[in-house]
């Protein structure tokens, strides 16, 4: 996956919110890895702010529609990872600046 491809996935994820915290999941530091691989199906690997999160279902449904509109890619899988553990340090200055944690 090129770099212009990666920006625009980026890009697109920035529009998924955190419904919890009101801050996108790109900026929160929630996306751990993209994959593609050679028929165009994309690996999401990202985590949430916390376990048991009851809005995981609907993450996942975001990040997909949020992908939807990108021709490069065919399918989405969204892998829902714990391990590393998200913390407040993942996020970017922006989230901290916004959330009030210095």
């Amino acid at each position: 996956m090129n770099e212009e491809l990666k920006e625009n996935i980026m890009g697109a994820l920035e529009l998924v919110i955190d419904p919890e915290l009101g801050i996108d999941i790109v900026n929160l530091g929630l996306i751990y890895d993209l994959e593609m691989d050679d028929e165009s199906n994309l690996t999401v690997t990202m985590t949430l702010t916390a376990m048991g999160c009851p809005l995981a279902g609907t993450i996942v449904d975001q990040v997909k529609r949020a992908l939807a509109d990108i021709p490069e890619i065919k399918d989405v899988e969204v892998n829902i990872v714990w391990n590393p553990p998200w913390n407040k340090d993942m996020m970017s200055r922006y989230a901290k600046i916004a959330l009030g944690i210095r």
